[in-house]
C-alpha cells in the first residue's frame, strides 16, 4: 500500500527565506461569496445554511430564507465597502477568493477590487458544497468558473479555491492546469508541491483558525477582542520563528458579512495597525507569494525516493541495510509506505516495524548474518562493502596482534555462550570503547543480551541508511 498523505512535509527544519530577509510573510483573503450562495433563486435545491449570524441555522428546501438572503447582502452592500476602506487606507493589498456567480452580480465590487490592484482568485463557480460530486460534475464547475471569471474580470484567474471542496478538487485543478497556486488545503504554515497524474501543483495553504469564519461556529470567537487576540498571538508565535531563523507564512480569512460588521472591523483595524507596526513584514497577495515560492523553491521531481521506488530498485538499493536479510526490504516494500518514509528516519522506522515484527527465528537469523568484528571474514576480505567500511571506521582493519588475539577469544567465547555474533554499531567508535562494551555485554544474561544485539542492528541499519537518504 501506498499511504498517500503526507505526514512530513517540509520536516522539522525547513530552510526557506522571504524576499529582504522578512520574518513572515503576511496574506489577507477576502472571501467574495454574496450572490453565489445557496439560493432557491440561483437553482439551488435549497436555502443557505453556512457562515451567517444565525449559527446552527438549517437550509430550508425549496424556500428562500430571507433572514439569511439579506445577511449575505449585508456583505456585498456594506461589509465589503467597509473592508475596502479598512485595506486601502493602509495600502494593503488583498488577495479576493471571489465565487464567479457573485463576481457576476457586483460588477461595483470588482471594479473597486481592481482598481485597489486586489488579486481576484477563483473561488468557484458558486459557494456551495462539493463533497458529493462525482469527478466528472466537478471537473464541469470548474471549466464553468474559469469561464465565467474570466468574462467578469477580463482575465482567467490564477489562484483557486474552493472551500467547500471535494476529495479531487485538488488533483481536478492540478489537472486542469494554468494556475499559479491551489489553496484547498490547511496542512502547514509553508507552500508546497503537490503531483498529480504527471503534473505538479503549487499549493499555498489557508486557514480556518484565523478566520473570521469563527464568529459563526460553536465555540468560535464571541467578540472582536477574541478576534484581535487570536490574530496576535498567531503573529507573535509565527513572527518570533522567523526570528529565530524560521520564517513562516501567515493566512487571514475574511468574510465581508463577518469581519465587515463594525464590531469586528474594529478589531480587524488592530490588526492591520499591529502588523503594520513590525519591522522585516512581507505583507502580499497570494499571487506574490505564489510566484516568489516558484522562483525560488521549484518543483524537482524525484522518483527515487524510497516510497516511489519499483520493487526490484526498492530490494537493490535497500535489502542490504540489514545484513544479509532483503527480506525485511521485502516485507516494507509490500507493506504501507508513504511520503514520511522517504528520510533516513522515516524509512528505518518502516524496515525496523518489519524487523521487530518477526519472530524470534527470523531476528537471530539477522544476528547470524553479521559477520564477528575483526574476525576471519574481515581478514579474507569478505565482509559486504558496509561492514568493511563501518569496521574500518572504528580501526579494526588495522589491529596488532595482540588486539587481534583479544578480539578473537572474546568473539568465541560470546558465540559460545549466546549463540550469535558479538554486534554493535561501531562507526564514529574507538577500539577501546568496543572492546570495552564486548567486556560488559558478556555478562549478560540471554535475553538481555539478544535484546541489546537487536537494537545494535537496528542502529547500524540507520546509520546506514542516514548515507543514503536525507534526514
Amino acid at each position: 500500500m501506498r499511504y498517500p498523505r503526507d505526514l512530513l512535509g517540509h520536516g522539522p527544519n525547513p530552510h526557506i527565506a522571504w524576499p529582504d530577509g522578512a520574518r513572515i510573510a503576511v496574506q489577507f483573503v477576502i472571501n467574495y461569496e454574496e450572490g453565489g450562495e445557496n439560493c432557491v433563486l440561483h437553482g439551488d435545491a435549497a436555502s443557505e445554511a453556512f457562515l451567517s449570524e444565525i449559527v446552527g441555522a438549517q437550509a430550508w428546501p425549496a424556500q428562500r430564507h430571507w433572514n439569511m438572503e439579506s445577511i449575505y447582502e449585508y456583505g456585498a452592500r456594506a461589509g465589503f465597502w467597509r473592508l475596502h476602506r479598512l485595506f486601502t487606507e493602509r495600502q494593503i493589498a488583498a488577495t479576493v477568493y471571489g465565487v464567479a456567480t457573485a463576481l457576476k452580480r457586483s460588477p461595483a465590487q470588482v471594479a473597486a477590487m481592481q482598481e485597489a490592484g486586489w488579486e481576484i482568485a477563483s473561488h468557484g463557480l458558486k459557494w456551495i458544497e462539493h463533497k458529493d460530486f462525482d469527478a466528472e460534475r466537478e471537473r464541469a464547475e470548474i471549466a464553468e468558473a474559469i469561464r465565467l471569471h474570466t468574462i467578469v474580470t477580463g482575465k482567467g484567474p490564477t489562484g483557486w479555491y474552493t472551500g467547500r471542496c471535494s476529495v479531487n478538487t485538488l488533483d481536478l485543478v492540478t489537472e486542469a492546469g494554468g494556475f499559479d497556486y491551489v489553496s484547498d488545503s490547511y496542512a502547514d504554515d509553508l507552500p508546497y508541491w503537490h503531483e498529480h497524474a504527471g503534473r505538479h501543483q503549487l499549493v499555498i495553504p489557508y486557514t480556518l483558525d484565523a478566520n473570521d469564519m469563527r464568529f459563526a461556529t460553536p465555540q468560535g470567537f464571541n467578540s472582536g477582542d477574541q478576534f484581535f487576540s487570536y490574530l496576535k498571538d498567531s503573529f507573535d508565535v509565527l513572527y518570533a520563528e522567523g526570528t529565530a531563523g524560521a520564517p513562516k507564512m501567515m493566512s487571514i480569512g475574511l468574510h465581508c458579512r463577518l469581519a465587515g460588521r463594525p464590531g469586528r472591523a474594529a478589531a480587524l483595524a488592530r490588526f492591520l495597525d499591529y502588523v503594520k507596526g513590525h519591522e522585516k513584514v512581507w505583507v502580499a497577495r497570494r499571487i506574490d507569494i505564489a510566484r516568489y515560492w516558484a522562483e525560488a523553491y521549484p518543483f524537482r521531481p524525484n522518483e527515487n525516493r524510497p516510497s516511489r521506488l519499483s520493487k526490484d530498485d526498492f530490494i537493490s538499493r535497500f535489502g542490504g541495510v540489514f545484513e544479509h536479510s532483503d527480506w525485511i526490504a521485502r516485507r516494507a516494500f509490500a507493506g504501507e509506505l508513504a511520503p514520511a518514509n522517504d528520510t533516513a528516519s522515516g524509512l528505518h522506522a518502516a524496515l525496523c516495524a518489519v524487523f521487530r515484527e518477526a519472530s524470534e527465528e527470523e531476528r537471530l537469523a539477522v544476528l547470524n548474518a553479521h559477520p564477528d568484528l575483526a574476525g576471519k571474514l574481515a581478514q579474507a576480505k569478505r565482509l559486504t562493502e558496509s561492514s568493511t567500511s563501518e569496521q574500518a571506521s572504528a580501526g579494526l582493519d588495522a589491529l596488532t596482534d595482540e588486539e587481534r588475539e583479544r578480539f578473537t577469544a572474546l568473539n568465541d567465547a560470546y558465540v559460545e555462550k549466546f549463540g550469535f555474533p558479538f554486534i554493535m554499531a561501531v562507526k564514529g567508535r574507538s577500539k577501546d570503547e568496543i572492546l570495552a562494551a564486548f567486556e560488559t555485554r558478556i555478562g549478560n544474561d540471554g535475553k538481555a543480551e539478544f535484546n541489546t544485539a537487536c537494537l545494535q542492528v537496528e542502529r547500524i541499519a540507520l546509520l546506514r541508511l542516514r548515507e543514503m537518504l536525507p534526514e
